[in-house]
């Protein structure tokens, strides 16, 4: 079992994930307190910032899937990588809130070049019935850095007298770290066949000339389905935003986002081996009534311990649905085919957070105000999503069936 799925470019590339998530995560909780804080700007700017990070993450993700599926993926990698690490090297400059939105805009470009590249490397080195159970294992470690980069805040807060500042350099190391050990995947020869090999070390080949191919109509279907539900999924900045709102010190905000890191630690690996076994429509749906259940609590929930209850639960829904629905996705093409499908998938979805974030933000001070009427929205909309999902999870096109 270990050597069907465990192989070299997964473990290499989860310890990537690791981190560069450690350093995202380290400045990632920060930015409420450094946009709204230092830099005075209003809540509808996180919106504005973090939706505009998104959608140029979307549109390069699906640029770099494409052209991975022609030329060799692990440069975009790379790639990527190392444009994240001068995105964060510009938000620790800023003196006004464009600078942070150039920063989280050339971080997140970066996150566009590398996650469908890598992503295809990930689902092209293991077998087609392990896929949930390697993008599990992948999202575990990836959240394993989210959880490890804010408690290095919570360090460097403590240490440097709250200077939030002087903490976002801290983010450099990790993410220079992070592209160095890209140069460890080794990238095999593409095959173009349904049953996919296991990862072996073998040089990278010449550039292949793909034929042009649509790519199903039951990735078409499950695609419009997940992007659909992204809409009501507002940028995680703007819940820390609630937590702050409620009257939590910078400590419990970055402790909160901790909570809700580890969580998604540790369901990511279980969730993503359950959807081999059971429908993923199933395990997805799962996750959004977590989802749902989080973002009501934090819309009605006053200062107390149950704000960290709440973020925990919210753990559970991308534990539930980013790895699975990578692997949901990744289970509906070929290889050659990977890439661009992971790009089409994951820049549509960065498209859906933009409209989430842009129509949160501005919605974040009606009726009493702190985000209670978006969060109320997106809770009840996410119920009804997840609970079709669990129902009708027999007449969605592209299901995985369970294993034998």
């Amino acid at each position: 079992m270990r050597r069907a799925w465990l192989t070299r470019n997964l473990v290499v590339l989860t310890l990537v994930s690791l981190t560069q998530d450690a350093a995202s995560e380290l400045l990632y909780p920060l930015l409420p307190l450094l946009v709204t804080g230092l830099l005075a700007a209003p809540p509808v700017v996180l919106g504005i910032v973090e939706g505009s990070a998104e959608a140029a993450a979307g549109i390069s993700k699906y640029v770099a899937g494409r052209w991975s599926d022609k030329r060799s993926r692990r440069p975009f990698v790379t790639a990527g990588y190392g444009l994240a690490a001068l995105g964060k090297i510009l938000v620790a400059l800023a003196f006004a809130w464009p600078l942070v939105l150039l920063g989280r805009v050339v971080d997140r470009l970066g996150k566009g070049v590398r996650s469908a590249p890598r992503d295809a490397l990930i689902a092209g080195s293991v077998p087609r019935e392990h896929l949930g159970r390697a993008f599990g294992f992948h999202r575990a470690g990836d959240t394993l850095g989210a959880v490890i980069g804010p408690l290095i805040a919570l360090a460097g807060l403590a240490l440097l007298n709250g200077n939030v500042r002087a903490v976002l350099w801290w983010a450099i190391v990790p993410a220079v770290l992070s592209m160095a050990l890209t140069f460890l995947v080794v990238e095999r020869k593409r095959q173009r066949s349904v049953d996919e090999p296991a990862d072996t070390p073998t040089p990278i080949p010449i550039p292949l000339r793909v034929a042009p191919s649509p790519l199903p109509r039951s990735f078409w279907r499950v695609t419009v389905v997940l992007v659909a539900i992204t809409i009501v999924n507002f940028p995680d900045v703007l819940l820390l935003l609630r937590v702050s709102d409620l009257g939590f010190t910078t400590t419990q905000v970055v402790l909160a986002y901790v909570v809700f890191n580890l969580v998604y630690t540790l369901a990511s690996y279980p969730a993503g081996a359950w959807s081999d076994r059971l429908p993923r429509p199933l395990v997805y749906g799962i996750g959004l009534i977590a989802f749902a259940a989080a973002y009501a609590g934090l819309a009605l929930v006053g200062k107390g311990p149950w704000v960290f209850v709440l973020m925990g639960f919210y753990g559970l829904f991308p534990a539930f649905t980013d790895g699975v629905g990578k692997a949901w996705i990744s289970s509906l093409v070929t290889d050659e085919h990977r890439g661009r499908a992971q790009g089409v998938f994951q820049s549509l979805s960065n498209g859906g957070v933009l409209v989430a974030g842009l129509w949160a933000g501005l919605t974040w001070t009606l009726g009493p105000g702190a985000g209670v009427v978006p969060l109320m929205i997106s809770g009840c909309l996410g119920l009804v999503a997840g609970l079709a999902l669990v129902i009708g999870r027999h007449r969605v096109t592209g299901v995985h069936p369970p294993l034998a």
